[in-house]
């Protein structure tokens, strides 16, 4: 093992995921599955983790998402005041 991996354990992953760094904690789920590929446990524990990595990854291209029209909308009605404020003058 090197020093990045020295704490790979499934107390680390758990206290990961509870902290919600997801990816963080799949990484050692894989990591740990290398040298343990029938467990079971460790199948179970990436599989539960992946899917909570993949709902927050929805979740923020969600929020991107609305952030981006929300800024697109700001532009427009910035553009167009400037034009308004423009035809004023």
């Amino acid at each position: 093992m090197n020093n990045q991996t020295d704490f790979y354990t499934k107390t680390m992953a758990n206290v990961y995921t509870e902290q919600g760094y997801f990816a963080k904690a799949v990484e050692i789920y894989r990591h740990l599955l290398k040298y343990d590929p029938e467990s079971r446990e460790l199948n179970d524990l990436l599989s539960e983790v992946e899917k909570k990595l993949n709902e927050k990854q929805k979740k923020d291209r969600e929020s991107l998402e609305k952030l981006f029209r929300k800024w697109i909308y700001l532009q427009l009605s910035c553009n167009m005041l400037q034009k308004l404020k423009n035809k004023e003058l």
